[in-house]
Parts: C-alpha cells; structure tokens; sequence
C-alpha cells in the first residue's frame, strides 16, 4: 500500500494576524510575478507579508507591502524589498475580486505563501474587517478552548 505523504506544498510564511483582524469570506490560490533575486530570497525563506493587501489597479490585481528582502549575492540587478508585485489569476476571478471589494466593501488579504511543485504561490482571503467586540470574541472563544482542553485532560 503506497500512501502519498507530501502533497507538494511547501509553505514560506503565514498571515497568523489575518484571522484575527478579518473575517475571511472566500480563499483563492494565486500565482505571482517575481523577478529572479526575489525568489532566490523566498527560498532562503525571509519573507513578510503580515502588512500586506491585495489592489486593483488597471483590471489586474497587484499584492502592496508584502516584504521580500534584498537578496545579497545579486549584484546590481536587485530588487525593492517593498515593490508592487502581480498577482496571477484568471479573468473570471478578477472580476469577480473586483466586483466583491468595489459593491462590498471587502479586501484582499494574503493568507499565506508557499511553493508548489516549484512554482511560489499566494493564497488570498476576500475579507471583512473585525471590529474590536468581534476580536475580544474571538480571544475570549480561543482562551476558553484551551481551558477546556485542559479540564479535560485533567480528568481523563
């Protein structure tokens, strides 16, 4: 019985503060348009992207503030750390991104970077922004949880 065990992926970083500052509607994979001494730094695996959003500019969709080093053995052909970069998705996609975050009021946060089968890949969230009752909430649901994992450990 053979059991595949590595499905291909893998992850670069995670937006842990996404869902605690967003309500995530929907998740989308996305690919995205690097130049080579920025993928040679996302291999080294000192990438950022906790400030970043998703915008439309021009009908397509660019990722703003995501943070890839400069990597130090590019010469002169290096990049911006904080550069706009393409994001790579169909049509139908786009204009249904645009039509969500135009008519809703939505936005478009990175949820998480990762390689898959060798090509580097985005997910991105449609998402709703928590107010601060909304995240006490959250805290308070996660703390509880955990306390009642605890108890239950305790007596079993």
């Amino acid at each position: 019985m053979n059991i595949k065990k590595n499905n291909g992926l893998k992850i670069i970083c995670l937006n842990r503060k996404a869902s605690f500052n967003y309500f995530l509607i929907d998740l989308l994979e996305a690919g995205i348009v690097l130049k080579g001494s920025e993928i040679k730094s996302i291999r080294d695996g000192k990438v950022s992207i906790a400030d970043s959003y998703g915008i439309e500019k021009n009908g397509e969709i660019y990722l703003i503030n995501s943070h890839i080093p400069v990597y130090k053995q590019a010469s002169y052909s290096n990049h911006n750390p904080y550069d706009e970069r393409k994001l790579l998705l169909n049509k139908r996609e786009i204009s249904k991104l645009i039509g969500k975050i135009n008519k809703e009021g939505l936005t478009i946060v990175p949820t998480k970077m990762y390689f898959k089968k060798g090509k580097a890949k985005v997910e991105i969230a449609i998402a709703k922004g928590k107010k601060n009752f909304d995240k006490r909430q959250t805290k308070k649901t996660r703390d509880w949880n955990r306390d009642k994992a605890r108890y239950f450990r305790k007596t079993s």
